[in-house]
């Protein structure tokens, strides 16, 4: 009797030789036209700011509005469930969710009065 583990184990060979080796033709079949503006950082459409010849730092604005973009799409994903059952949840959820939905709004409202939701 075989290890009833080897189909699934096959599968996942199968799988990563495919995917390795779309990766691999591409690279191979591939245009390689490098440009300046292909090889140019992209900094959500605004200029690039200036740096050094090695590199340099994206501002730190670039990574908080990153964060808060996570912070409050986490939030969405938690309203969408408790919405589309609201009336068969009951009180205890309806509960949970406001005090959710209060933890959630302290943040908010630090970020808006630091000026982090002004596009400057």
């Amino acid at each position: 009797m075989s290890n009833p583990y080897v189909p699934i184990l096959a599968m996942m060979a199968v799988a990563a030789l495919m995917a390795g080796g779309v990766v691999a033709l591409s690279w191979v079949v591939g245009p390689h036209r490098y440009s300046k503006a292909k090889l140019d950082e992209y900094e959500c459409g605004i200029e690039p700011s200036p740096h050094p010849q090695d590199g340099g730092r994206f501002p730190v604005r670039f990574y908080l509005v990153a964060m808060s973009f996570i912070i409050f799409d986490i939030e969405v994903v938690f309203l969408y469930p408790w919405a589309a059952n609201f009336a068969a949840l009951g009180k205890g959820a309806t509960i949970a969710m406001m005090s959710f939905l209060a933890l959630i709004t302290v943040p908010f409202i630090y970020e808006w009065r630091r000026g982090g939701l002004d596009w400057d």
